[in-house]
């Protein structure tokens, strides 16, 4: 299941001289906390939310419809985009640190990035890159596993947690001690897009990663009153059921909501702005005369916030959203625009995935990674090619706080085999024609079922995945 890159850095390299620097393209990684696949006009055009700039990126790049997160919530998600692993390697399986227990206690968690991992900006950083860290970090408890320590040069925001659900705002004063307030600061996805704007002007003439990770549209939610009005008009002329009981679309005993309906204009405006923000950082890139020489790739940590905790979106026809290994958990919004490989308004079905990134971007960098990881480069699906991947694993030992039950996921094809954690029961969906997870194969295909098991525990073998604990005398299932 590993890959490992046999990458070299050309010695070319070792001498950084302008010329080389100038041949080497800049990268720019927008990740969008809590984003729902659905919630971006490229993927719904029926989406209540307006995201212009992001669409526009759509246009002028590849859209992929088949990309993923490698765990249905925060932190594990952005370790694989910082290292190119599964977190369940380091025992990284949920947000830091989410520790609740529910029927059994969850598999133990580590909640920090270890020390010893060498970052993507890390590895740019070899080749010559100016880093640029921008948003939310949530990495790690103490300074020492703050970006400014693990290969970015700058630091704008990023520390433990931080944010507008730890004590900051996204309104000023934001009260982030990585963050000085300005006398000009308002919404804080504004404040971000600004300092990525001025470092990607400060640095045009040599080559720059600009990694900006927005708070939004995390909780709580929190709009710009002027398109609070906006969207509030918008949802006035919407009619039709907000919620469907759970029970109607996630098979689970506690009674919940499950959002069914795109009209929360709070929501609506978050959504708005961070696209706004994200406009601001694309016309930099014009301004600056760098737009052809730079990559830009757009992109979730997990998937919309739909069946608690106020259930701001939908993300039908998706089942499940944020804290749920089903696809609306853990599909997320993949754009890349990469001038001279990609074409634009293209479209990819390859499927794709958050550990992807690492080799991807060491791979256009020139840089050697000696070390192994489970990503692919994906540089032949930016160039319309197919991409030679086996299958993509999922693993979530624990009880999420919007809900979502502790389980393990295997993708092979078009076949997603789901495993519950608790009982061991599985479920097999064919997602060419069965998006939604609703009609369930394994009793009609058995043998592919139990291939597919196999291959999952394999892999939970593989990358020592850790499992449910004993509480109160119970024994959970075990593989």
């Amino acid at each position: 299941m590993q890959k490992k890159l046999n990458l070299f850095i050309p010695l070319v390299l070792l001498c950084c001289t302008p010329m080389v620097k100038a041949t080497l393209p800049n990268v720019v990684v927008f990740v969008v906390d809590d984003l729902g696949y659905m919630d971006v006009g490229a993927n719904n055009p029926n989406c209540f939310y307006d995201t212009p700039n992001i669409d526009q990126l759509a246009k002028s790049g590849m859209r992929f419809t088949d990309g993923y997160a490698a765990n249905p919530v925060c932190s594990p998600t952005r370790y694989s985009l910082m290292t190119g692993k599964y977190p369940t390697r380091v025992r990284a399986t949920n947000f830091f640190s989410g520790k609740r227990a529910g029927k059994f206690k969850p598999a133990p968690l580590n909640d920090n990035m270890p020390l010893d991992e060498i970052t993507l900006a890390q590895v740019l950083k070899t080749a010559g890159y100016a880093t640029f860290f921008a948003g939310k970090w949530h990495l790690g408890e103490t300074e020492e596993y703050y970006p400014q320590n693990r290969g970015f040069d700058i630091n704008i925001g990023g520390w433990k947690k931080g944010g507008p659900y730890t004590g900051g705002k996204y309104f000023a004063p934001f009260e982030n001690p990585q963050m000085e307030d300005k006398p000009d600061d308002y919404h804080l996805p504004d404040r971000l897009a600004r300092e990525t704007a001025t470092f990607i002007a400060d640095n045009k003439d040599q080559p720059f990663f600009a990694y900006l990770a927005f708070y939004s549209v995390h909780n709580p939610v929190m709009g710009r009153p002027d398109l609070v009005k906006k969207y509030e008009k918008k949802a006035a002329k919407i009619s039709g059921d907000e919620f469907a009981d759970e029970e109607q679309v996630l098979p689970v005993k506690k009674k919940r909501e499950v959002r069914i309906l795109q009209n929360n204009a709070v929501y609506a405006a978050m959504v708005e702005a961070m696209d706004e923000a994200v406009g601001v950082v694309l016309q930099q890139l014009e301004k600056s005369g760098v737009v052809d020489n730079t990559i830009v790739i757009f992109t979730s940590d997990n998937g919309g916030l739909s069946t608690s905790e106020g259930s701001p979106t939908s993300n039908l026809p998706l089942r499940g959203g944020k804290g749920w290994i089903y696809e609306g958990g853990i599909r997320e919004p993949w754009l890349v625009r990469y001038p001279g490989v990609t074409k634009a308004g293209a479209v990819s079905d390859e499927v794709i995935c958050s550990i992807d990134l690492y080799p991807t971007l060491a791979a256009v960098a020139g840089v050697g990674v000696e070390h192994e990881i489970d990503g692919i480069n994906i540089l032949p699906a930016l160039k319309g090619d197919p991409l030679n991947r086996d299958s993509l694993y999922w693993h979530y030992p624990h009880y999420s706080n919007q809900g979502g039950m502790p389980g393990g996921a295997i993708r092979e094809g078009n076949y997603k085999l789901v495993e519950r954690y608790e009982d061991g029961r599985v479920h097999l969906y064919d997602l060419s024609t069965d998006i939604s997870e609703q009609n369930d194969l394994a009793a009609k295909q058995p043998e592919r079922v139990d291939r597919m098991r196999k291959k999952l525990h394999a892999w939970y073998e593989t990358v020592d995945a850790q499992f449910l604990q004993e509480k109160d005398g119970a024994i959970p299932w075990q593989p």
